[in-house]
């Protein structure tokens, strides 16, 4: 079988409140999704647990907003230089909770430390401004100060990555933050916790309440409700935004949501056949199709059409190889559980069953393994273009014109991310404008940087995270009117 090895100071079981490791009145266990072995029972936090947090961090944030913009910059440095010495144990950690493969999380790990570095770097660049005034004595002034406290409220898909985002953009602001990671994932966000406490960022800063399933609602409402907590991030779907949303509402906190997305992929006559097949591999079977900006409707051009299904159905028997993604090689992981697989399989049925063809794979494995699966001959009725699918699917629609194309795509009641390849200049500028989405690639299927702004438009969500934007979402402006001054 395989075995998690990593050093044991990093394998944290416990909640992180304060500064001090705590147990809660009942455990939950933690599984391989490859295997469904028990990794670890990590403690079942409640709502006096998360109560705890939210209560340690509003304390801490009276001491921590004090530090200068610098100070925290040095300590979010330091955390940062952490993560990447310890990016090895922190990539097992991923790849044995969430399935991927080890390049993937090495590259995760990655990813995540960009966004603390980078936010160490914005800690010194939260500017105001001084206006001029309408009149002589008095002098107009802007200034940005922190929300407060902040609940972070992060997926399974990247368990690493999806909390630095938000809680290294949070930190450089001077917020403090608690986090209750997902519950299939909560190794990485404790093992984040222990870094943090060696980075010297101060006891009640961050704060982490691990949780279950069952307990995930009643946790989240203390999170959302909770009237010392001044701003909510979460990440996920969008049915799960819409309730986070409406538990902030009462006490009007300040929200980022980064929801559900249905990303259209859209390949042109004019497109260099070849990149495009290289970015749809990139970006359906990156996780296995598990990423909110992950391709999930493909659009091709009938002049193309032919071509570009028989260069992508060779790529997918060349490249593609299932396994646990601990075992070099592996590209395809497993589904985070059998839910997972169950609504491929659901929708590869409802595919087939209405016309489509399966090309390449179709079946489910064992456990949650799903084989990645070419369809051709999609049509937009069906369950695969309507609904996000999170999994190794890869439905094609034939389209004839640009027109015809840009309505299918932006016929969606969610727009995170949209991708599409074309040589063609003017038409570039034409679809870039038009897609109804909060992030274009164009000629290319990974987008995902530190220096990028990343969220949606429509029912995908509201703020945005990474980017010099990031830091605002943890910002208020206090417009200061000093008055008096003798002209």
């Amino acid at each position: 079988m395989y075995s998690l090895d990593i050093s044991s100071q990093l394998l944290r079981t416990q909640g992180y409140v304060d500064g001090r490791w705590v147990s809660a009145a009942s455990v939950f266990p933690v599984l391989d999704p490859a295997t469904g072995q028990e990794l670890a029972r990590v403690a079942d936090c409640g709502p006096a647990e998360a109560k705890q947090a939210v209560d340690a961090a509003y304390k801490a944030f009276y001491s921590w907003k004090q530090f200068t913009a610098k100070e925290r910059s040095y300590l979010l440095r330091k955390w940062f230089d952490l993560l990447t010495l310890h990016k090895e144990d922190l990539a097992k950690l991923i790849t044995f909770e969430c399935g991927k493969p080890m390049k993937e999380s090495l590259g995760e790990i990655a990813y995540s430390a960009s966004f603390i570095e980078w936010f160490a770097e914005e800690a010194r660049r939260t500017y105001g401004d001084i206006v001029p005034s309408a009149a002589k004595d008095r002098k107009v002034l802007l200034l940005k100060q922190p929300v407060g406290v902040a609940s972070i409220i992060t997926p399974w898909n990247f368990p690493s990555a999806m909390i630095t985002r938000k809680v290294g953009a949070a930190l450089a602001a001077g917020c403090t933050v608690v986090v209750k990671p997902a519950e299939d994932t909560p190794l990485s966000a404790l093992a984040l916790a222990e870094l943090a406490s060696q980075a010297g960022i101060p006891p009640g800063v961050f704060n982490v309440v691990p949780c279950s399933r069952e307990k995930t609602p009643e946790v989240g409402k203390v999170l959302c409700t909770d009237d010392l907590v001044a701003k909510v991030s979460f990440t996920g779907s969008t049915a799960t935004g819409k309730i986070l949303l409406k538990h902030a509402a009462d006490t009007v906190k300040k929200v980022s949501m980064e929801l559900g997305g249905h990303a259209p992929f859209i390949v042109f006559d004019s497109a260099d056949v070849d990149m495009a097949v290289a970015g749809a591999m990139a970006s359906k079977f990156r996780n296995s199709g598990q990423t909110c900006v992950c391709s999930n409707r493909f659009l091709v051009q009938s002049g193309i059409h032919d071509r570009f299904m028989e260069k992508l159905g060779r790529a997918m028997d060349a490249e593609l190889r299932l396994g646990h993604g601990s075992e070099p090689g592996t590209t395809q992981g497993p589904l985070i559980n059998s839910r997972a697989a169950d609504k491929v399989v659901s929708q590869v049925s409802d595919a087939v069953s209405r016309g489509a063809k399966v090309l390449r794979g179709g079946k489910r494995l064992h456990g949650s393994f799903m084989e990645p699966t070419l369809l051709a001959g999609v049509t937009t009725d069906m369950l695969c273009t309507r609904e996000e699918t999170f999994g190794p699917l890869l439905p094609v629609i034939r389209f004839d014109s640009e027109a015809e194309a840009l309505a299918i795509a932006n016929a969606s009641h969610v727009g995170l991310a949209g991708y599409f390849y074309s040589q063609d200049i003017s038409q570039i500028w034409r679809v870039a404008e038009a897609l109804e989405v909060g992030m274009v690639g164009v000629n290319e299927g990974l987008l995902s940087t530190c220096e990028a702004s990343f969220g949606g438009v429509k029912q995908s969500g509201l703020g945005r995270e990474g980017s010099k934007y990031g830091i605002e979402e943890y910002l208020d402006v206090k417009y200061m009117c000093f008055g008096g001054l003798k002209p």
